[in-house]
Protein backbone atom coordinates (compact mmCIF):
# COMPACT_ATOMS: atom_id res chain seq x y z
CA UNK A 1 0.00 0.00 0.00
CA UNK A 2 2.76 2.34 0.75
CA UNK A 3 4.50 1.55 -2.07
CA UNK A 4 1.84 2.20 -4.57
CA UNK A 5 0.82 5.87 -2.38
CA UNK A 6 4.55 6.69 -3.31
CA UNK A 7 4.47 5.56 -6.50
CA UNK A 8 1.31 8.06 -7.23
CA UNK A 9 3.00 11.04 -5.27
CA UNK A 10 5.99 10.52 -7.47
CA UNK A 11 3.81 10.43 -10.43
CA UNK A 12 1.75 13.77 -9.61
CA UNK A 13 5.36 15.45 -8.40
CA UNK A 14 6.76 15.17 -12.03
CA UNK A 15 3.12 15.76 -13.44
CA UNK A 16 3.25 19.10 -12.21
CA UNK A 17 6.95 20.02 -12.47
CA UNK A 18 6.24 19.18 -16.05
CA UNK A 19 3.02 21.38 -16.17
CA UNK A 20 5.57 24.00 -14.60
CA UNK A 21 8.42 23.26 -17.86
CA UNK A 22 5.39 23.95 -20.45
CA UNK A 23 3.83 26.86 -18.82
CA UNK A 24 7.46 28.82 -18.80
CA UNK A 25 8.20 27.90 -22.25
CA UNK A 26 4.44 28.90 -23.59
CA UNK A 27 4.02 32.97 -24.40
CA UNK A 28 1.48 33.23 -21.24
CA UNK A 29 4.40 31.87 -19.15
CA UNK A 30 6.80 34.00 -20.57
CA UNK A 31 4.50 37.21 -19.84
CA UNK A 32 4.09 35.54 -16.72
CA UNK A 33 7.87 34.87 -15.93
CA UNK A 34 7.76 39.13 -17.04
CA UNK A 35 5.49 39.95 -14.48
CA UNK A 36 6.81 38.22 -11.59
CA UNK A 37 7.68 40.61 -9.12
CA UNK A 38 11.11 39.25 -8.89
CA UNK A 39 11.94 39.54 -12.67
CA UNK A 40 15.46 41.84 -13.63
CA UNK A 41 14.48 42.32 -17.46
CA UNK A 42 13.73 45.85 -17.77
CA UNK A 43 13.04 47.84 -21.44
CA UNK A 44 15.70 48.33 -23.46
CA UNK A 45 16.21 52.01 -23.60
CA UNK A 46 16.15 53.82 -26.79
CA UNK A 47 19.44 54.03 -28.79
CA UNK A 48 21.35 57.56 -28.93
CA UNK A 49 22.61 58.31 -32.13
CA UNK A 50 26.11 58.98 -33.30
CA UNK A 51 26.00 63.23 -33.30
CA UNK A 52 28.26 64.18 -36.85
CA UNK A 53 29.47 67.85 -37.10
CA UNK A 54 30.81 68.87 -39.95
CA UNK A 55 32.95 72.29 -40.42
CA UNK A 56 32.66 75.22 -42.98
CA UNK A 57 35.52 76.51 -44.67
CA UNK A 58 38.07 79.02 -42.98
CA UNK A 59 37.49 76.44 -40.22
CA UNK A 60 38.64 72.63 -38.85
CA UNK A 61 37.36 70.24 -36.64
CA UNK A 62 37.70 72.07 -33.70
CA UNK A 63 35.29 74.66 -34.41
CA UNK A 64 32.92 72.00 -32.61
CA UNK A 65 34.76 72.18 -29.24
CA UNK A 66 32.61 73.71 -27.49
CA UNK A 67 29.48 72.16 -29.07
CA UNK A 68 31.09 68.48 -28.87
CA UNK A 69 31.57 69.34 -24.97
CA UNK A 70 28.20 70.15 -24.56
CA UNK A 71 26.51 67.07 -26.42
CA UNK A 72 28.88 64.54 -24.42
CA UNK A 73 27.82 65.75 -21.36
CA UNK A 74 24.51 64.77 -22.42
CA UNK A 75 25.60 61.64 -23.13
CA UNK A 76 25.55 61.65 -26.42
CA UNK A 77 28.76 60.24 -28.96
CA UNK A 78 30.45 62.54 -31.59
CA UNK A 79 32.79 62.68 -34.46
CA UNK A 80 33.75 66.18 -36.20
CA UNK A 81 34.54 64.92 -39.48
CA UNK A 82 36.93 66.79 -41.35
CA UNK A 83 35.79 68.36 -44.53
CA UNK A 84 38.00 68.53 -47.32
CA UNK A 85 36.84 71.89 -48.86
CA UNK A 86 37.33 70.91 -52.22
CA UNK A 87 33.96 71.25 -53.42
CA UNK A 88 30.93 69.15 -53.92
CA UNK A 89 32.74 66.12 -55.98
CA UNK A 90 35.11 65.55 -53.56
CA UNK A 91 33.74 66.67 -50.19
CA UNK A 92 30.31 64.95 -50.35
CA UNK A 93 31.52 61.41 -51.15
CA UNK A 94 34.13 62.25 -48.05
CA UNK A 95 31.78 62.72 -45.43
CA UNK A 96 29.32 59.69 -47.21
CA UNK A 97 32.20 57.12 -46.45
CA UNK A 98 32.05 58.58 -42.88
CA UNK A 99 28.51 58.11 -42.79
CA UNK A 100 28.77 55.02 -43.85
CA UNK A 101 31.44 53.87 -41.28
CA UNK A 102 28.82 54.51 -38.70
CA UNK A 103 26.94 51.71 -36.89
CA UNK A 104 23.49 53.18 -35.31
CA UNK A 105 21.08 56.04 -36.15
CA UNK A 106 23.32 59.75 -37.06
CA UNK A 107 22.25 62.84 -36.46
CA UNK A 108 24.22 64.47 -39.27
CA UNK A 109 25.27 68.34 -37.82
CA UNK A 110 27.09 71.26 -40.76
CA UNK A 111 27.71 74.53 -40.33
CA UNK A 112 28.05 77.07 -43.44
CA UNK A 113 29.50 75.52 -46.70
CA UNK A 114 29.40 72.28 -44.51
CA UNK A 115 25.31 72.22 -45.05
CA UNK A 116 25.66 72.20 -48.66
CA UNK A 117 28.04 69.14 -48.03
CA UNK A 118 25.91 67.20 -46.18
CA UNK A 119 23.00 68.54 -48.55
CA UNK A 120 24.40 66.02 -50.56
CA UNK A 121 26.42 63.22 -48.69
CA UNK A 122 23.39 62.39 -46.63
CA UNK A 123 21.06 61.32 -49.62
CA UNK A 124 20.12 57.94 -49.53
CA UNK A 125 21.97 56.84 -45.61
CA UNK A 126 19.29 55.18 -44.25
CA UNK A 127 21.09 55.46 -40.96
CA UNK A 128 21.27 59.32 -41.31
CA UNK A 129 17.74 60.01 -39.17
CA UNK A 130 17.63 64.17 -39.12
CA UNK A 131 19.98 67.08 -40.28
CA UNK A 132 20.73 69.85 -38.55
CA UNK A 133 21.94 73.19 -40.42
CA UNK A 134 24.07 75.67 -38.06
CA UNK A 135 23.95 79.27 -40.31
CA UNK A 136 24.26 77.05 -42.94
CA UNK A 137 23.74 76.75 -46.56
CA UNK A 138 20.31 74.39 -47.77
CA UNK A 139 21.07 74.23 -51.66
CA UNK A 140 18.37 72.83 -53.63
CA UNK A 141 19.53 70.54 -56.70
CA UNK A 142 21.18 72.70 -59.58
CA UNK A 143 21.81 75.35 -57.31
CA UNK A 144 25.19 76.70 -56.25
CA UNK A 145 26.58 78.20 -53.21
CA UNK A 146 27.17 81.66 -55.57
CA UNK A 147 24.27 81.76 -56.37
CA UNK A 148 22.79 81.77 -52.65
CA UNK A 149 25.44 83.68 -50.82
CA UNK A 150 24.45 86.54 -53.26
CA UNK A 151 20.50 85.99 -53.48
CA UNK A 152 19.92 88.44 -50.71
CA UNK A 153 22.69 91.70 -49.52
CA UNK A 154 24.69 91.55 -46.23
CA UNK A 155 27.28 89.11 -46.82
CA UNK A 156 30.93 91.00 -45.73
CA UNK A 157 33.20 87.67 -45.94
CA UNK A 158 34.85 87.50 -49.72
CA UNK A 159 36.48 90.82 -49.08
CA UNK A 160 38.32 89.92 -45.73
CA UNK A 161 39.57 86.71 -48.11
CA UNK A 162 42.50 86.04 -49.25
CA UNK A 163 43.23 84.29 -52.42
CA UNK A 164 46.45 81.60 -52.66
CA UNK A 165 47.23 80.16 -56.11
CA UNK A 166 47.67 76.14 -55.46
CA UNK A 167 48.81 73.46 -57.86
CA UNK A 168 46.18 70.58 -58.07
CA UNK A 169 46.92 66.73 -58.88
CA UNK A 170 46.36 67.17 -62.14
CA UNK A 171 49.03 70.02 -62.49
CA UNK A 172 46.46 73.10 -63.01
CA UNK A 173 46.50 75.87 -60.80
CA UNK A 174 43.59 76.38 -58.38
CA UNK A 175 42.57 79.12 -55.97
CA UNK A 176 42.64 78.76 -52.02
CA UNK A 177 40.30 81.28 -50.14
CA UNK A 178 42.06 81.98 -46.76
CA UNK A 179 40.36 84.36 -44.04
CA UNK A 180 42.67 87.25 -43.26
CA UNK A 181 43.35 88.71 -40.15
CA UNK A 182 40.89 90.91 -40.36
CA UNK A 183 37.96 88.81 -40.72
CA UNK A 184 36.76 89.00 -37.37
CA UNK A 185 33.77 91.37 -37.95
CA UNK A 186 32.73 89.66 -40.67
CA UNK A 187 33.29 86.48 -39.57
CA UNK A 188 33.14 85.42 -35.86
CA UNK A 189 32.41 89.30 -34.33
CA UNK A 190 30.71 87.80 -31.16
CA UNK A 191 33.69 86.19 -29.61
CA UNK A 192 37.04 87.35 -27.92
CA UNK A 193 39.64 88.46 -29.66
CA UNK A 194 42.30 85.93 -28.51
CA UNK A 195 39.77 83.25 -30.02
CA UNK A 196 39.53 84.58 -33.07
CA UNK A 197 43.06 84.64 -33.58
CA UNK A 198 43.29 80.98 -33.16
CA UNK A 199 40.55 80.02 -35.28
CA UNK A 200 41.87 82.13 -37.95
CA UNK A 201 45.75 80.93 -37.22
CA UNK A 202 44.32 76.40 -37.62
CA UNK A 203 41.96 77.59 -40.07
CA UNK A 204 41.37 75.16 -43.42
CA UNK A 205 41.38 77.35 -46.82
CA UNK A 206 38.18 76.15 -48.84
CA UNK A 207 38.80 76.15 -52.90
CA UNK A 208 37.09 79.07 -54.76
CA UNK A 209 35.69 76.92 -56.98
CA UNK A 210 33.41 75.65 -54.65
CA UNK A 211 30.69 78.26 -55.65
CA UNK A 212 30.44 77.15 -58.64
CA UNK A 213 29.90 73.29 -57.91
CA UNK A 214 26.23 72.48 -58.65
CA UNK A 215 24.30 70.58 -55.93
CA UNK A 216 23.50 66.78 -57.06
CA UNK A 217 20.97 65.81 -54.30
CA UNK A 218 19.00 67.55 -51.25
CA UNK A 219 18.54 64.90 -48.32
CA UNK A 220 16.54 67.58 -46.45
CA UNK A 221 13.71 66.35 -49.18
CA UNK A 222 13.17 63.12 -47.37
CA UNK A 223 15.21 63.47 -44.11
CA UNK A 224 13.52 65.76 -41.40
CA UNK A 225 15.90 68.88 -40.73
CA UNK A 226 16.61 71.61 -38.19
CA UNK A 227 18.06 74.70 -38.27
CA UNK A 228 19.88 77.90 -36.61
CA UNK A 229 19.79 81.64 -37.84
CA UNK A 230 22.52 83.86 -36.53
CA UNK A 231 20.86 87.12 -36.51
CA UNK A 232 24.04 89.26 -36.66
CA UNK A 233 25.55 86.82 -39.44
CA UNK A 234 28.03 88.87 -41.78
CA UNK A 235 29.33 85.38 -43.70
CA UNK A 236 26.03 84.27 -45.13
CA UNK A 237 22.78 87.13 -44.29
CA UNK A 238 20.38 85.84 -42.17
CA UNK A 239 17.91 86.57 -44.51
CA UNK A 240 18.96 84.25 -46.70
CA UNK A 241 19.01 81.32 -43.57
CA UNK A 242 15.75 82.47 -43.20
CA UNK A 243 14.68 81.61 -46.89
CA UNK A 244 16.53 78.40 -46.92
CA UNK A 245 15.02 76.67 -43.76
CA UNK A 246 11.61 78.05 -44.98
CA UNK A 247 11.81 76.59 -48.05
CA UNK A 248 12.88 73.56 -47.18
CA UNK A 249 10.25 72.92 -44.39
CA UNK A 250 12.25 73.21 -41.34
CA UNK A 251 10.74 70.94 -38.22
CA UNK A 252 12.41 73.63 -35.88
CA UNK A 253 14.09 76.77 -36.55
CA UNK A 254 15.86 78.64 -33.64
CA UNK A 255 16.97 82.47 -33.77
CA UNK A 256 20.23 83.69 -31.89
CA UNK A 257 19.42 87.39 -32.75
CA UNK A 258 23.17 88.78 -31.48
CA UNK A 259 25.22 85.50 -32.76
CA UNK A 260 27.56 86.39 -35.79
CA UNK A 261 28.25 83.48 -38.16
CA UNK A 262 30.27 81.33 -35.84
CA UNK A 263 27.15 79.91 -33.77
CA UNK A 264 28.76 76.82 -32.57
CA UNK A 265 31.48 78.86 -30.96
CA UNK A 266 29.58 81.41 -29.49
CA UNK A 267 26.51 80.22 -28.14
CA UNK A 268 27.66 76.37 -27.86
CA UNK A 269 24.40 75.07 -25.73
CA UNK A 270 22.10 76.39 -27.81
CA UNK A 271 23.56 74.73 -30.56
CA UNK A 272 23.51 71.71 -28.92
CA UNK A 273 19.90 71.96 -27.55
CA UNK A 274 19.07 72.19 -31.09
CA UNK A 275 20.50 69.27 -31.76
CA UNK A 276 19.62 67.25 -28.84
CA UNK A 277 16.10 68.14 -29.84
CA UNK A 278 16.69 66.91 -33.26
CA UNK A 279 17.81 63.22 -31.53
CA UNK A 280 14.83 63.16 -29.52
CA UNK A 281 12.66 64.02 -31.89
CA UNK A 282 13.88 61.47 -34.39
CA UNK A 283 16.04 58.51 -33.04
Amino acid sequence: MSRNVSRRQVLAAGTALAGSAALMASPLGTAAAAAAPTATSKENPKVKPTIVLVHGGYADSSCWNATIQELQQKGYTTIAGSNPLRGIPTDAPYIGSLLDSISGPVVLVAHSMGGTVITNAAAGKANVKALVYIAAFVPDVGETQGELINKFPGSQVLPVSVPVPYTKADGTTGTDLYLSKDGQAAFAADVPTATFRLLQATQRPFDADSFTYPTQAAAWRTIPSWGLVAGRDKAIPPDCERWMYRRANFRKVVEVPTSSHVAMISNPKITADLIEDAAKATC
